[in-house]
């Protein structure tokens, strides 16, 4: 019991380890992470100043145009996971947020959306590979 009452606080205390709530939108929407707790419906996004510092980097090189440390940068997110709204393939782009102390790209990753780079309509921000996504603000 300790232990979920511990997990259950951290999940809390950190945006991008809540459970998924549904996206605003209709029925058919897919589910996407929100800045609420488990089972809220709102989908008001974090602020970009609640995530990582290497997310805030990150960010700044998404609205800049680059350069992006990893080849990967800004290749097209195929939203398989359907945690995303919907949106015709292209639409999403992904950017490695780097992680301290690992070899590789790590986990971190912040995908946007929209018909210009530079500017995306939105951006949502994974701590965990894609498995839950937070909406943030900037």
């Amino acid at each position: 019991m300790a232990l979920l009452v511990t997990v259950g606080a951290a999940a809390l205390s950190n945006p991008a380890l809540l459970a998924r709530s549904p996206w605003s939108g209709g029925d058919d929407a897919p589910a996407a992470v929100s800045g609420q707790p488990a089972g809220g419906r709102s989908t008001e996004p974090v602020a970009l100043q609640s995530l990582p510092t290497e997310a805030r980097s990150t960010h700044r090189l998404i609205l800049s145009g680059g350069p992006f440390p990893y080849d990967k940068d800004g290749t097209v997110f195929g939203n398989r996971e359907r945690l995303l709204p919907r949106q015709d393939r292209g639409y999403y782009r992904e950017y490695t947020v780097p992680t301290p102390g690992s070899r590789d790209r790590g986990a971190r990753r912040i995908v946007c959306g929209g018909a210009q780079r530079t500017q995306p309509d939105a951006c949502f921000y994974t701590a965990d590979h894609y498995a839950s996504f937070v909406r943030y603000a900037w």
